[in-house]
């Protein structure tokens, strides 16, 4: 390609720097103009052209010193010259003018003491389209980008594009050390066309080798090297040491993992690769707070421990004491705690013993209970999970008509799909969940089955994600169990934060009588809907307004007699930079559970 006159000459930016501080003494004189020329450019071009000036950066910046200004037009030509090759722009001309005369013909030794004026003028020329776009030899099923075909416009990176995506396509297949060998450009400026040839060398077919683990401390290195499941034997593939690199990320022993490939390949056609981790603290507690103006006020508080056993297992206590100051005479409280060991019994999958024991009450009477779950969850893919579980749960219910001990034998099963961008703070993607838990009871329990499905989907518009609508659909329904026979925990409520903000927590159910008392208890079936539109106003503040939803009934699969109410409102989120903080203002639409407005304070989105 031609290469452009002595008057656009370039200098590395270092030189510049070192004559700004090796010139001592100039008085600081600000620049009075700048002018941006930049015919028959179109407005792509030209903002794309001030975007890679320093220049104009500088301006923007109110930069006085002459020898930075001096500096920044010196470095511009080759900005703007990478600038127009990016867009297709090979016959460009470029004047940078300081005071009159061309900032390349000035020596660096003799940088002006004050600058009243710079004149930049780019003359883009004719735009370049690829007159031949080829590569060789490349991988089957390698994917070239689009902008990278005879006749397309001859952007500068759309070559290094698909020279990166032949290499990458090399790697893919098991060829690690496969590079760029040549690349055959040639520019006709008559034609104003490119012809470009890439020319690939892909090297070997390798295997993965030893994986050769460094920084840890506490860690057993067996352990670190069976969670981490380096695929020693097989077929080179970039995509495992990703995987690698996940598994021991997500265990939260490390605070940081680094994988690098030996520079070569082994005589026996293997490729070692070196693991270097440091640890996390051991350690870790946090608390929470959340105030509504019905379910008064929760504490809730957890304590951690990343590598209890030095094999990653993760201990975690949480604790919780509820409805401080709110509606009801029984203060809330839960306690729990969680072992959860990782790459048991195989790599994608951990073992967790889990116990807890909570007090809660619900239309003004309590029950307690006790659970003990033993499970295993897997790892899927990034976005799916499964877990599965045998729980025992003894629950004593306080009802109106006298105390009820429920003992279950649990099934718990679930399936996650996460698909959303941010789980905290979702503007895309979606989020399903699936449990179902068959139960068998004793005594005076029944047996059946528990089923839910959570729905949450998420689409942004306007600039910067500005808007966004929100949707929640949440289904239940215990078969096989009577109502009075099923564990109060496995029945359904609705209102409050969770379900239908506006309406008390949990303050509809479905009605029951037995021993010759009413009263009312949880349902067989509940349905909820939500829908929010949320709104930046400033980064970091936004508006939502919401309305939600909720039915609950007596029968299995949404029959016998059941009832619907409703709520709305608005909110305000001030986004922390880990998470909004929430506060929702709801009010009673329809249904008898309420009256008055409902206030909601918490950490993250409502769903």
């Amino acid at each position: 390609m031609r290469e452009l006159t002595s008057r656009r000459r370039r200098i590395g930016g270092f030189v510049f720097l070192w004559i700004a501080l090796a010139v001592a003494g100039s008085p600081a004189v600000a620049l009075d103009r700048l002018l941006f020329v930049t015919p028959s450019a179109s407005d792509e071009l030209r903002s794309a052209l001030r975007a890679a000036s320093l220049t104009v950066q500088a301006e923007a910046e109110k930069q006085t010193n002459p020898q930075t200004l001096f500096a920044s037009a010196r470095a511009d030509y080759g900005r703007l010259l990478g600038a127009l090759y990016a867009e297709g722009y090979y016959s460009g001309v470029i004047r940078i003018e300081i005071d009159g005369r061309e900032a390349s013909a000035i020596a660096p030794l003799d940088a002006p003491s004050k600058i009243r004026e710079i004149r930049i003028r780019v003359e883009p020329g004719p735009r370049f389209t690829f007159s031949k776009a080829r590569m060789r030899p490349y991988a089957p099923g390698t994917a070239l980008p689009s902008e990278y075909g005879d006749t397309k416009v001859a952007k500068s990176t759309a070559i290094v594009d698909a020279a990166t995506a032949g290499v990458e396509g090399w790697r893919n297949v098991g060829h690690a050390k496969a590079r760029v060998a040549g690349q055959d450009i040639v520019a006709d400026h008559r034609g104003a066309t490119i012809a470009s040839q890439i020319l690939l060398e892909p090297g070997p077919r390798v295997r993965f080798g030893a994986l050769r683990v460094s920084g840890y401390q506490r860690m057993d290195p067996q352990r670190l090297r069976k969670i981490a499941g380096f695929p020693t034997g097989e077929v080179y593939d970039p995509e495992e040491l990703q995987t690698v690199a996940k598994r021991l990320r997500r265990t939260g022993v490390f605070s940081s993992v680094s994988l690098t490939e030996a520079e070569r390949v082994g005589p026996d056609g293997t490729l070692d690769v070196d693991l270097v981790v440091a640890e996390e603290k051991l350690r870790r507690f946090g608390v929470g707070a959340e105030v509504s103006s019905t379910e008064g006020l929760n504490l809730s508080g957890y304590w951690l421990h990343r590598n209890l056993l030095g094999g990653a297992e993760r201990l975690r206590i949480d604790g919780e004491v509820s409805r401080i100051g709110g509606a009801g005479n029984i203060i809330g409280y839960s306690l729990g705690a969680r072992i959860e060991r990782p790459a048991t019994p195989v790599t994608d999958a951990s073992a967790f013993v889990e116990v807890g024991a909570k007090r809660e009450e619900v239309f003004g009477y309590a029950f307690d209970s006790f659970d003990l779950t033993l499970g295993l969850s897997r790892i899927l893919s990034d976005t799916l999970t499964a877990e599965a579980g045998l729980s025992y749960s003894f629950i004593r219910a306080d009802y109106p008509s006298g105390t009820v001990d429920f003992k279950r034998l649990a099934l718990p099963l679930s399936l996650t799909w996460d698909k959303r961008d941010d789980p905290l703070d979702a503007r895309n993607g979606f989020f399903l969940r699936g449990d179902a838990a068959p139960f068998l009871g004793f005594g005076a329990t029944g047996s059946g089955a528990q089923l839910k499905t959570d729905a949450r989907a998420y689409r942004s518009f306007g600039s910067e994600n500005g808007l966004v609508l929100a949707g929640r659909l949440q289904l239940g329904t215990v078969v096989g169990s009577s109502l009075i026979e099923t564990p109060p925990d496995y029945l359904f409520f609705s209102g409050g934060g969770g379900t239908v903000r506006g309406q008390p927590y949990q303050s509809l159910g479905a009605p029951i009588r037995t021993g010759g008392v009413s009263f009312t208890t949880g349902g067989l079936s509940f349905a909820g809907l939500s829908a929010e539109v949320r709104a930046d106003i400033t980064k970091s503040i936004g508006a939502v307004a919401f309305y939600d939803a909720g039915f609950v009934s007596d029968g299995e699969l949404f029959g016998g007699t059941g009832n619907w109410h409703t709520g709305a409102g608005v909110g305000v989120r001030y986004d922390t930079g880990i998470g909004p903080i929430r506060l929702d203002i709801g009010l009673p639409l329809s249904g008898d559970t309420g009256s008055g407005a409902q206030i909601y304070i918490g950490i993250g989105q409502s769903f």
